[in-house]
């Protein structure tokens, strides 16, 4: 895992927020990773290719909101998501780690050991879910 500094978009990380965030917003999300200091944004290496992306916010020492997470197609379903979270509780000690989503992605969440709260139709159509993540 390295932290993305640059102020310009590489290639694969564009490819990888795109599946987290709606392509009109990634310009924007990747800024606030790079003028804010509560967000960070890291890319999950396979040798040279960078195959996932985590984003968090940070509410306090022990809290934190995943605001985005993305694998790359032909790497899903091999963990890599799973390793993220792992790095970002490794690295901070997090005791509660919160994440919202919609129905794709929800089933991620819960195998992982979220506690799974449905937040109702949010926008037109779209039922969200609020996650909580407790480590214990």
């Amino acid at each position: 895992m390295e932290v993305v500094k640059s102020m310009e978009i590489h290639h694969n990380m564009w490819n990888l927020l795109s599946f987290a965030t709606s392509e009109k917003n990634i310009n924007q999300e990747y800024n606030s990773y790079i003028k804010l200091p509560t967000k960070k944004l890291y890319s999950y290496f396979l040798g040279d290719e960078s195959v996932g992306c985590i984003g968090i916010e940070l509410f306090s020492q022990r809290r934190c909101e995943i605001k985005h997470i993305a694998v790359s197609p032909k790497h899903r379903n091999k963990s890599v998501g799973s390793k993220m979270i792992n790095f970002i509780l490794d690295k901070y000690s997090f005791a509660t780690v919160l994440a919202e989503t919609d129905s794709d992605a929800v089933n991620f969440y819960k195998n992982y050991g979220f506690k799974i709260t449905s937040l109702g139709e949010k926008y037109p159509g779209v039922e969200r879910f609020q996650c909580t993540f407790i480590n214990d």
